[in-house]
């Protein structure tokens, strides 16, 4: 049961282009849900703040220093492994080359997206970008 279980708080990050597009890597092997796409992010560990999380897990994986973020959405999900409450942070401007650190694959991405499949807990945040954006949800 969900009650029970201690929740693992991660930052992730909606790279964001000014053409709209967003970024999405595949979750490296070795790992739960090895090969689905997903926004790139990670555990907060202890003493972190959320941005400061995210500003290290997206330099750990790809390389980029973020300038600045803040928290969008929050949202829970339950999977077999882990109660995750995810940190959701549009960000807009970063430095650095990309690098796939953890030997994942990259895409930039418009909605609807053309990749699967994708992690199931960012499901309603594709929605909520495509509400914002006047686009259908998956749906």
């Amino acid at each position: 049961m969900a009650e029970n279980r201690r929740h693992t708080e991660v930052a992730v990050g909606i790279l964001v282009r000014p053409d709209g597009a967003l970024l999405l890597s595949t979750r490296p092997e070795g790992k739960p849900y090895a090969g689905y796409w997903e926004f790139p992010g990670g555990k907060i560990e202890a003493g972190e703040t959320v941005v400061m999380a995210l500003r290290r897990e997206l330099f750990e994986e790809l390389g980029i220093t973020i300038a600045d973020a803040e928290i969008w959405k929050t949202t829970e999900h339950d999977y077999p492994h882990a109660l995750v409450r995810l940190h959701w942070c549009k960000v807009t401007a970063w430095t650095g080359e990309f690098e796939m650190r953890e030997g994942q694959a990259m895409c930039w991405q418009q909605l609807p997206l053309d990749v699967t499949p994708v992690l199931p807990g960012a499901l309603p945040v594709l929605d909520w970008l495509a509400e914002e954006r006047g686009q259908p949800k998956r749906h």
